[in-house]
């Protein structure tokens, strides 16, 4: 990759991969992706919301569940 690219533009794409934690092709591909993908404006909150935590990794912990109902349907007599 470093014949097609100057030593400079080299040297930052290896910075931010490694300040993204990939690879330099991982880097490129995440560029080019960013770059290419459609404004948010054409894409569904759904595609916005998924695109926007695709980079974490791991499970959400839900909070337990009781026999208890939600909140809002507690009324005081």
């Amino acid at each position: 990759m470093s014949s097609y690219l100057d030593p400079e533009t080299h040297a930052q794409l290896r910075i931010e991969a490694a300040r993204h934690g990939r690879s330099m092709e991982a880097e490129v591909r995440a560029i080019l992706t960013e770059r290419l993908t459609p404004p948010a404006a054409e894409r569904g909150l759904g595609s916005r919301i998924h695109a926007r935590f695709a980079d974490l990794e791991g499970e959400l912990q839900l909070p337990d569940r009781s026999d208890e109902p939600p909140r809002a349907a507690v009324f005081d007599p």
